[in-house]
């Protein structure tokens, strides 16, 4: 089992950047795929990336260029760097783990943090 803390969010201008982190604890992420998602009100949640144990990653379109998803197993964190951030990337930020039993990004995830706040202003 693991727990998962996301940090790293805060209000920013449009085309600004912040990186957020994901520091796991109680079991190493080596075997793990490990998967952002974001929430604004009145949305439904949405997967924004993933990268799997052997690196294999996705992102959805809207942030393709802009935000890079990395792990560092030793420090046993996940990290997204969000650069030229828009309005609409405004969301609480959620990262979740998953046990890779089958290579590449899972459907489900079964561990999740408790969410950062990304807020960008026009």
């Amino acid at each position: 089992e693991v727990q998962l803390v996301e940090s790293g969010g805060g209000l920013v201008q449009a085309g600004g950047s912040l990186r957020l982190s994901c520091a796991a604890s109680g079991s190493s992420i080596a075997g793990y795929s490990l998967g952002w998602f974001r929430q604004a009100p009145g949305r439904e949640r949405e997967q924004v990336s993933c990268i799997a144990s052997g690196g294999d990653l996705y992102y959805t379109d809207s942030v393709k260029g802009r935000f890079t998803i990395s792990r560092d197993n030793a420090k046993n964190t996940v990290y997204l760097q969000m650069n030229n951030l828009k309005p609409e990337d405004t969301a609480i930020y959620y990262c979740a783990a998953e046990i890779e039993r089958w290579s590449g990004c899972p459907d489900e995830y079964d561990y999740w943090g408790q969410g950062t706040q990304v807020t960008v202003s026009t």
